[in-house]
């Protein structure tokens, strides 16, 4: 059984970047050296994806957003539109003599997004950070500290305000601390302050 073709729609793919089957590439997107990108992922129109970054299956990148090496984004990850992933902790355009920095003058820090991980449109996750799990992040939130599976944070800095399940929408409390999601009935467990785990089915 052959597999799916990849479709490219006027971007600018480099040759070294290995792209999966079943994936697509939209207009005006770019796709840099030695980036990997899984089965069946999406680069939306005008999306930037830096050089080594490294996407798992079945990933989403919508419209304009910014994935900036080293990234790594595991299976099933939604980055939003004009979402972005910075890679530079202490960000200077010259050194301390006023020289325009080169590639050689500063050391890049990157973001990893956990499996099913969502960043909502406009929000900003600030290197190194690790969103956890499942996680959601609020539109326009700016994320300076990693991120616990299953979270849902918001805010200038992004904060938890609640839990979600793997459905993504937020979870409802039952009992001390037992939430359940109303879309599927799974049943997780507030194990610690930001902690939560997932109850297995009996």
């Amino acid at each position: 059984m052959s597999q799916p073709e990849v479709r490219i729609v006027d971007a600018d793919v480099d040759p070294s970047a290995v792209i999966g089957p079943g994936s697509t590439i939209w207009h005006s997107a770019q796709v840099r050296d030695n980036a990997k990108l899984g089965a069946n992922c999406i680069v939306g129109r005008g999306a930037y994806i830096g050089s080594g970054v490294q996407m798992g299956n079945n990933c989403k990148v919508q419209n304009y957003a910014l994935v900036y090496e080293p990234a790594i984004l595991e299976d099933g990850v939604f980055i939003g539109p004009a979402v972005v992933l910075t890679n530079d902790h202490f960000p200077r355009a010259v050194t301390p003599t006023g020289e325009l920095k080169s590639g050689h003058d500063w050391k890049p820090v990157g973001v990893t997004i956990r499996l099913g991980a969502s960043i909502g449109a406009n929000a900003t996750c600030v290197a190194p950070v690790i969103i956890g799990r499942w996680a959601v992040v609020a539109a326009g939130s700016v994320v300076v500290k990693n991120v616990p599976d299953f979270a849902l944070v918001a805010g200038v800095p992004a904060k938890r305000i609640g839990w979600v399940g793997r459905a993504g929408i937020p979870l409802v409390l039952v009992d001390e601390h037992k939430f359940r999601c109303e879309e599927t009935g799974a049943v997780y467990v507030q194990t610690g302050e930001d902690t939560l785990e997932e109850m297995e089915n009996d």
